[in-house]
């Protein structure tokens, strides 16, 4: 287990605060747009931008909400947090995304934002990711099983390409997994019922 040192637990909480800012809310507020909260299936993501404002809208939450993965974790490269902690700061940013302190902790699900880290913390873990996610896509049609696939996989595919303390990286993304599996809950309750879009 890595020490945490003052730098590493300030970019951690700025992670958060970050991944707290809801791209989909805001985005909601500028265009004109009903809050994603209370339309469609009530998520704020990029899925469910798509139903409330068309593909602009989505595009641009799906863009957001990636970079609040990203930029964190590059800035935890450039003021030195440790290696082995860059897989914690964008879990920050995630958790943040989750359980937003700005929007009374009413957040997303967290797919996009999980992937935008991975690519800034571990671009190998997630091109697997991602190439699950979209082979999924390809033969499914059905978002939220694209997404409980690849996220059900990227724990191993840490362990294969995990880098250094792999440990350590397959703990990290075991929680993230499982915390994105408990938001989607709704959804693998369609997907086994058969009425999930």
């Amino acid at each position: 287990m890595p020490e945490f040192h003052i730098i590493d637990i300030a970019m951690i909480i700025f992670s958060y605060l970050a991944g707290s800012i809801c791209t989909a809310i805001i985005l909601a507020r500028i265009l004109g747009l009903p809050d994603p909260r209370t339309q469609g299936s009530g998520n704020p993501g990029a899925t469910n931008m798509l139903r409330v404002g068309g593909k602009k809208a989505a595009a641009m939450t799906l863009a957001g909400d990636m970079l609040k993965g990203v930029i964190p974790v590059l800035i935890a490269r450039v003021v030195g947090v440790q290696p082995e902690l860059l897989i914690v700061v964008g879990f920050a940013a995630f958790l943040g995304h989750l359980y937003p302190v700005f929007f009374r902790f009413q957040g997303g699900k967290g797919v996009a934002t999980a992937i935008g880290m991975l690519i800034a913390a571990n671009w190998m873990i997630a091109l697997f990711t991602v190439s699950t996610w979209l082979l999924m896509s390809f033969l499914s049609k059905i978002s939220s099983l694209s997404a409980l696939t690849a996220f059900l996989l990227t724990p191993i595919f840490a362990g294969i390409v995990g880098g250094d303390n792999k440990k350590f990286t397959i703990i990290v993304l075991s929680i993230l997994t499982i915390m994105l599996i408990w938001r989607h809950r709704s959804n693998i309750r369609n997907l086994l019922n058969g009425t999930e879009t």
